[in-house]
């Protein structure tokens, strides 16, 4: 069965990966996994490189903070040199979510940033949490908002189990968002802001099978912040329940 649309956030293993980064990537790709989501990249670099080479792993996007920073050529002409297409900001405070301005602004940061990496033939996107959610201006979520503001290239990727914490549905919202989304976290769990709550997808409360439909031609990508068993178990099994015929 094909894997194509299968990815994994590597922050669901960073102890492992900072331990030994080529040997972890070396597990991911035995598990059956052709690609992966790093995060802070730039602190992996060489280590990411390695690994791809040996194990045959892609990364088509990852997670790195830009917004702020002035070296942005250097961080979109490594991800490049990575073969990372699509570059994600995981997070701006809540702070920053809460009028019309301040979206704006974030959005207007997002804008900018896209040119400088369409120069390294890359894109850019943002990682949404609950908070984007939960704050509504203009009669719609922030996040809404946000995306509405955001230039045609730019791109989203929703994190559909915070997008449940921040108390909406993420059946409903993503075909609010359309094509812009190109990328999903798939995490499960009873849906609550505990992150040792989370366990291997398939073995929460959040509708999967209808999320993934909701928005069919996103790259799944499984994560787990944290869980009270052992996290690399989850990744496996989160892998065996989203290969099985219900998601070809």
């Amino acid at each position: 069965m094909s894997t194509s649309n299968l990815s994994v956030q590597l922050y669901t293993v960073r102890e492992l990966l900072t331990e030994d980064t080529v040997g972890t990537l070396h597990r991911i790709a035995d598990i059956g996994f052709t690609q992966v989501e790093p995060f802070g990249f730039l602190d992996f670099a060489d280590g990411l490189r390695q690994g791809f080479a040996e194990t045959g792993l892609t990364a088509p996007t990852t997670h790195q903070g830009f917004i702020g920073r002035e070296d942005l050529d250097t961080v979109f002409a490594t991800a490049a040199d990575l073969g990372i297409t699509t570059v994600i900001d995981p997070h701006v405070p809540a702070e920053r979510w809460q009028t019309a301005e301040d979206v704006e602004a974030t959005a207007a940061a997002l804008n900018a940033a896209a040119e400088v990496a369409a120069k390294h033939g890359v894109r850019v996107g943002y990682h949404n949490h609950a908070h984007e959610l939960e704050s509504t201006i203009d009669g719609v979520t922030a996040l809404e908002y946000f995306a509405s503001k955001l230039a045609p290239e730019v791109v989203l990727e929703v994190d559909t189990y915070w997008v449940a914490v921040g108390g909406k549905d993420p059946v409903t919202l993503l075909p609010k968002l359309g094509d812009r989304v190109v990328a999903l976290h798939i995490k499960d769990g009873p849906g609550t802001t505990e992150t040792k709550d989370q366990v291997a997808v398939g073995q929460g409360s959040l509708p999967i099978a209808d999320i993934i439909a909701a928005a069919p031609n996103a790259l799944r990508v499984i994560e787990l912040d944290d869980s009270r068993g052992d996290r690399f178990q989850a990744v496996a099994d989160s892998y065996a329940f989203l290969t099985t015929e219900a998601f070809a």
